[in-house]
This record gives structure tokens, sequence and C-alpha cells, in this order.
């Protein structure tokens, strides 16, 4: 008994590295997919990449390898999840839901059928909520309703693989019922409708139907049934199966306590193994053999078996293309690992540099923002400071003309000539009064500026009514209501020609101030006829020399901090007259309505 037990061992340990073996190996499809696989990837063609993992899995479902299938299939969903391709969501998730229910993983097999179910339509949504409900209940006469509205839609599709399987599956629930005769009948009608379609299939039918006629001590009908499958071409023509359907009846007829009959199939089964070089399924004849003597003690015939076994073992291997298809299959699938490490370390080295790439983005829009902030606060401190430096000049009244009036107020009431005094000063304090109230304002309507502007004329024609008159015109189309015009601009050009002009003639003088409107533009000039600029520099003291004008520049700075701070491009002109004494002002700039 040492013996057979170290025989035993030795077939353990020499065929536990191979017995991955299958039947109708699917090493060509599987090394195809690899291969499109590996394009897809070098593409970055995510769909092409499910497509392979789909079909890799396919390879295996059809081969009865359901774990296989399912780690493929799983890997098809997860990128048709990314992709929201929906119809291939809907069939990958209810082949992976029928993958689990292969292996009795139910509660995921539930799960993928809900999921093929809400992506579905029409028939699948139906059928994928039936195979839902199927799994998630325990009342048989729910499970029935399931099944037959699934064998009604599937008939009418002429759908044989789903149809075959809702039989199956309906036979199940005659068991669970005890109803022996419709379970045969059911496993009986799945078999003819899938054996034309689906071999696979149709062997797993017949397995389950035999199993059933066994379970119920009916060794007869199990074995008759067995011994009709092995009628079949599809066994017939594959010799590595016609093997397997041989050792299955042999079991049979072990269960039947008919040892004599079993071993005689066992050696049958053992010498087309030899013949055919299917070196897995001889030594699983081999050892149910030995397991067989050994109950009959019959020790010479085992040593026998194992020695003829050991002899004929290296030509065994040798013709054994399934052996050597198998080590293929391993290693293509190492391949597809390998491929899928390459493939996230690249995903890894694409994230990080993203990150990174981001990271740099980000701290270069942060910077750039920082800068925009600054620069539009200093901006802003700029414009703020210019505008108080506006509001400053604007505030400013020149120094000549307060004194200048206040002195002509003085000499009034001086010479008792109070009425002149009371008028002057009344005029005087409206004007002061109207550019007070303008002084909180860049711009203001053009009619206060040409009010400002006649009673400023008004006064200097109370002072020098014998030195000057003057004129103002005013366009017609410009609107002086609506119009807005920087206040007091004009008030400097008209004192210094009044002051440094004008008063200096022997006879009276005249002074026209203009407003005009050129297209889009305001065009105002002051024109006077008095001695004119370069004659008035030789009449200044040495006094009024060494003293900056404040009025002018006062003028001109508003002038620079006013375009500075609305774009209104404003040019002012100074310059003696070419062919008659007195100066000539011109001020352009762009109107401005409310």
């Amino acid at each position: 008994m040492k013996i057979f037990h170290l025989f035993t061992v030795f077939f353990s340990l020499f065929f536990g590295t191979i017995l991955f073996a299958q039947s109708n190996n699917p090493v060509g499809e599987v090394q195809l997919q690899t291969k499109k696989l590996r394009k897809a990837v070098d593409n970055k063609d995510e769909n092409a990449q499910a497509d392979s993992y789909y079909n890799i899995g396919e390879t295996f479902f059809n081969d009865g390898d359901f774990s296989k299938s399912e780690e493929y299939y799983i890997k098809a969903k997860t990128i048709y999840e990314k992709l929201n391709d929906k119809p291939n969501i809907e069939k990958t998730s209810r082949k992976l839901a029928q993958s689990q229910e292969k292996q009795n993983k139910i509660t995921p097999a539930i799960n993928n059928y809900s999921r093929a179910a809400e992506v579905s339509v029409s028939k699948s949504r139906a059928v994928n909520s039936n195979d839902a409900t199927r799994l998630s209940t325990n009342s048989a006469k729910t499970k029935e309703e399931a099944i037959m509205s699934n064998i009604q839609l599937s008939d009418k599709d002429n759908d044989k693989g789903d149809l075959a399987a809702s039989y199956s599956q309906m036979a199940d629930v005659n068991i669970q019922q005890k109803d022996i005769a419709k379970a045969e009948g059911n496993l009986n009608d799945a078999y003819k409708i899938s054996k034309k379609e689906a071999p696979k299939q149709a062997l797993e039918i017949n397995k389950k139907l035999t199993h059933f006629y066994v379970e119920n001590k009916n060794f007869d009908k199990a074995i008759e049934v067995q011994k009709k499958v092995l009628k079949e071409d599809f066994v017939k023509d594959d010799s590595q199966e016609k093997v397997n359907q041989i050792q299955e009846l042999a079991d049979i007829y072990i269960k039947k306590n008919d040892t004599k009959e079993a071993i005689n199939l066992l050696q049958k089964s053992y010498g087309i193994a030899l013949e055919k070089g299917h070196t897995l399924e001889a030594q699983k004849s081999v050892k149910k053999l030995d397991s067989l003597y050994n109950v009959s003690e019959n020790t010479n015939a085992s040593i026998l078996l194992y020695r003829d076994f050991l002899g004929k073992l290296p030509n065994l291997v040798s013709k054994d293309r399934s052996l050597i298809d198998n080590k293929i299959l391993e290693d293509t699938e190492q391949k597809i690992a390998q491929l899928e490490q390459e493939k996230k370390l690249k995903d890894e080295l694409i994230r990080k540099k993203n990150v990174f790439n981001y990271s740099l983005i980000g701290a270069l829009v942060v910077l750039i923002g920082l800068i925009i902030f600054i620069f539009r606060t200093l901006k802003k401190v700029q414009i703020k400071n210019k505008k108080i430096a506006l509001q400053s000049l604007r505030r400013e009244m020149n120094p000549h003309f307060i004194f200048n009036s206040l002195n002509s107020v003085n000499h009034f009431i001086a010479t008792n000539n109070e009425l002149e005094a009371n008028q002057y000063l009344t005029k005087f304090s409206k004007l002061m009064r109207g550019v007070m109230e303008n002084s909180t304002d860049d711009f203001i309507p053009f009619q206060q500026e040409l009010d400002l502007l006649q009673n400023y004329l008004a006064l200097e024609k109370t002072r020098f009514s014998d030195k000057f008159d003057y004129e103002i015109d005013v366009d017609e189309s410009l609107n002086t209501q609506s119009l807005k015009v920087p206040g007091m601009l004009v008030q400097p050009f008209l004192e210094n020609a009044i002051w440094h002009g004008l008063r200096y003639r022997t006879t009276k003088g005249f002074l026209k101030l203009s407003f005009d409107k050129e297209n889009q533009h305001l065009k105002i000039t002051v024109e006077d006829n008095g001695i004119g600029i370069e004659e008035s520099k030789k009449l200044k003291t040495e006094h009024q020399k060494n003293r900056e004008g404040r009025g002018m520049k006062n003028t001109l700075e508003r002038i620079t901090l006013l375009n500075d701070l609305y774009k209104k491009d404003i040019s002012c002109s100074i310059k003696d007259k070419e062919n008659s004494s007195g100066v000539f002002v011109e001020i352009n700039y762009k109107l401005m309505n409310k």
C-alpha cells in the first residue's frame, strides 16, 4: 500500500503544475486578443482595450473557465463604465453576472444583472430584471414566473442559448420542489435545444441531468443518458471530450457499485488518452483505476498500470499539445499582466507629470494673480492720488484773482463807492460759491461752467470797464444741459488775457470766448487783442519773473491729470497772433454727455 501512496504523491506533484489544462484550449484567440490589446494600449484607444478584455473573457467563458472569464469581464466593464458605453456595459454586465452565477457568487451576480437591466432597453431590460429577481428571491413561485417570462422572451427572439439556460434554471426550481417529472422534462428540453448551438452548454446540462438521476438512485437512466451523449458527434469527434465523458460514465457505474464495468470503461478511456496524447486525462484514468484496484486488493494490476504509465509518459507528454498550449496561455496571461503593469506605470507617470504641470500652472496663476493684484492696487493708489491731486488743484483759486478782487472791493469802499463795492462783492461771493459747490466734481454740466465764466468776466468788466469789452459765443448744436466739461478750466486763460494783455492797452481792447462743436470734440478758443505774451514778459518786474504763475501751472497740471484718468485727449495751445497783437488760446477735448 505504501507503493501506491508514493505513486499517488508522485503524480500529484508532477501534474500539480499542469492541472489547469482544459479541452479545446483557447490559446490562439487569447494570443490574438493580446496583440490587439497591446496595439490599443499603445494607441491609447480605451474602447479597443475594453473590447479585447471582453473577447478574452468570452474565450474563457466558452471554455468553461468562469473564474478567468470573470476577471476579464470586470476589466472590460470598468473601461466601458468610464466611457459610459451603455450597450457594452449591458452586454458585459450580463456576461459577468453569468460567470459569477456559475461560481455561485450570488450577490455580485444579482448586482450585475441589475446593472445590465438599468442600462439596457426593450427585451434585454426584461430578461436581466428577471434574472436579478430569480436570484434574489426565495419564493419558488416568483422564480418560476421570472424564468417563464425569460423562456417566452428567448423563444420569441429565437435565442437558443438563453432559452436552454432558462429551461435548466426551471429544472433547478423543480428539483427544489421535488417535482422529478418536470425537472427531467426541462433538463431534456434544455439539452435538446443546446446540443445543436452550444455543445459546451449541452454537456453541462447533460452532467446536471445525469447527476439528477444519480441523486434519485436511478442509475440505469443516468447510464442511458450518458451513453446517449457519447454518441453525439461533438463528443465522438473530440477525443479529449470523449475520454472525459467515458470517465463520467465510469463514475456512474462506481456509484452503482458495478466495479467491473467501471474498470472496463476506465481502461478504455486510458487507452484513448494514451493514443491521442491527452496526458492529464490519462493520469486521471490511472488514479481512478488505482482506486478501484485498491478496493478489490488487486495490487499486481495497480503496479502494472503504473509501470505502463511511467514507461509511456515521456512519449505521451511529447505528443500532448495541450500542455504546450497551456504553457503558452500562461505566458500570454503574464504578458497581459505585464502590459497592464506598464500601463499603470505610464498612467502614474502621466499623472505625476500632470500634477507637476498643474502645480506649476497653479503657481504661475497665483503669481500672475498676485502681480495683477499688486499692479491693480498700485494703479488704484495712483488713480486715487491723481484724483486727490486733481481735487486739490480744482479747489485752488488763483492768488492774483482773490487778492485783486478783494483789493478792488477795498478801493470801492475807500472812495465811498459803497454801491459798486456791494455789487462787486455780491458777484464775487456768487462766483466763489459756484466754484466751491463744484469743487468735488471733475466734470460739471456745461451750463454751470458757462455761468461761472460769465460771472467771472462780469466781475473783471466791473473792475476794468475802460480796458476791454467781451463776447461769449456758444455753438447752438451744443446741449448745454447734458454736456459735461471740466470746471474752471478756461478761467485762468481769461484771467491771463485780462491781467497780462488787455490791462496794459492804452485803448479799450476786446476779448472773445467761443465754444464750437467739431465732430465729437469741443473746441474752446480764447482770443484777445492785448499786448501779447512777449510784451507782457518785458513789463514784468524781477519779483514777478522769479515768481511762477500759479494759475497757468495749475491748469496745465489739471489737463495732464484729466488725460491720465479719463483718456479725454485734452489738448491746449497758447500762442501770440501772427498778424496782429494779442494771444490766441485753443483747447480741444472729447465730448462727454451725462
